[in-house]
């Protein structure tokens, strides 16, 4: 049966993760966790789910390994970024699985890693695909993406913000990237009417998370806080939180999603410090599900994450968050409940990518020039070599 008549549900669907860390509770971070929940929604749906990702993942559904373990544990990425050695193992491991992603198998790929081989294969070989991005655009990736779009091959973005770090002019976007806000599963997060008055914060303990400056506008605001999440950098984590914590401050650790969530529904406001600007921000939408209204940085997504439910402080400035905890407790924990269900559930999210997936399977035959990429950025095509 062609792609083309497949466009319906079910879907054989291939989801590709980044293989830095697994696709496995406790998330490291958003991607991880977009992924996870992609899956388990699209198989809740009735779709074929099959999930290509680091070995140790566990996603509720079919598991091709891409390594045998994610790459984190042997090759930490703050040590061998743009080494030889990492860059060839990726390289290996993503090249394995292109004949499997190209041939009948699937009906349509949904592109979540940021390796290059996946976007370029699904344009030169007319490979039905939707790509996620999480991130702001690197030299690569960027050129991997604006390279390889097609009617057939699509980018979604996770907010407006997110869209301008890649294409800074509305009018610039062209028609294949389209904004789908990332989404969660309501029901992990349930609503609390009432907190207890403490704040917390959620994330990888790295500097780019800003958890010192949390803990430095709690303290000036008076809020009891906790911190909860894995520690991505131990040095950071050391120099910088561990000398901070006592009294009203505590360091919980890394916590299984349904542990995390009833954790958060007993405090009163979410704190969301990021140093970067982030293109999201996953937390605060769960947080807000639960009730809690944010206090955030207003960097990268956060204004339009956010909305009325919370305050913002400039980027950086400990003591406009503090004063921001202020004006967000006064927000009504329904309004923050409310705005994760408008616009954060899962079940929206994937929607959106359901209509995607019907685009690019009804344009796989659209019009347009081939591409020859060169064996750098594209191995290439072994079967068709062999059939010739």
């Amino acid at each position: 049966m062609s792609r083309q008549n497949k466009a319906a549900r079910p879907l054989r669907i291939a989801v590709v993760a980044h293989v830095r860390h697994p696709i496995a509770e406790p998330f490291m971070g958003g991607m991880e966790a977009h992924s996870w929940h992609l899956c388990r929604a699209l198989r809740d749906r009735g779709h074929d789910v099959t999930l290509f990702a680091a070995g140790d993942s566990d996603a509720g559904v079919a598991l091709r390994p891409v390594l045998p373990r994610h790459y984190e544990a042997t090759f930490p990425w703050q040590h061998y970024r743009e080494t030889e050695r990492l860059t060839g193992l990726l390289d290996r491991a993503h090249g394995a699985v292109l004949d499997e992603l190209r041939g009948a198998e699937f009906d349509v790929i949904h592109n979540n890693a940021l390796h290059r081989y996946v976007p370029r294969l699904a344009r030169r070989d007319r490979v039905p695909c939707v790509t996620s991005l999480h991130i702001p655009p690197f030299d690569v990736l960027e050129r991997t993406i604006k390279g390889a779009l097609a009617p057939w091959n699509r980018v979604t973005l996770c907010s407006e913000a997110h869209a301008r770090t890649w294409w800074a002019e509305d009018a610039d976007r062209p028609p294949e990237a389209h904004v789908v806000p990332n989404g969660i599963d309501l029901d992990r997060w349930p609503f609390r009417p009432e907190g207890d008055g403490s704040a917390v914060w959620i994330g990888r303990i790295s500097a780019t998370k800003g958890p010192e400056l949390a803990i430095e506008a709690a303290r000036r605001a008076g809020v009891r806080l906790r911190l909860f999440g894995v520690i991505d950098d131990s040095d950071f984590h050391a120099a910088e939180v561990v000398p901070r914590l006592g009294g009203e401050v505590t360091y919980e650790g890394a916590r299984d999603a349904a542990t995390l969530a009833r954790e958060v529904a007993r405090a009163s406001i979410l704190l969301f410090t990021p140093t970067w600007p982030e293109p999201f921000g996953l937390v605060a939408a769960e947080a807000m599900a639960c009730g809690l209204p944010v206090a955030a940085f207003d960097i990268g997504a956060a204004r339009e994450v956010v909305g009325e439910a919370g305050a913002l402080a400039p980027a950086g400035d400990v003591d406009a968050l503090a004063a921001a905890i202020g004006r967000a407790m006064g927000v009504p924990r329904t309004t923050a409940r409310a705005r994760a269900e408008a616009r954060y559930s899962h079940h929206r999210m994937v929607r959106d990518y359901e209509a995607l997936y019907a685009q690019v399977i009804e344009a796989v035959d659209a019009p347009a020039p081939e591409i020859r990429f060169r064996p750098i950025e594209l191995p290439p095509d072994r079967t068709a070599a062999l059939a010739g």
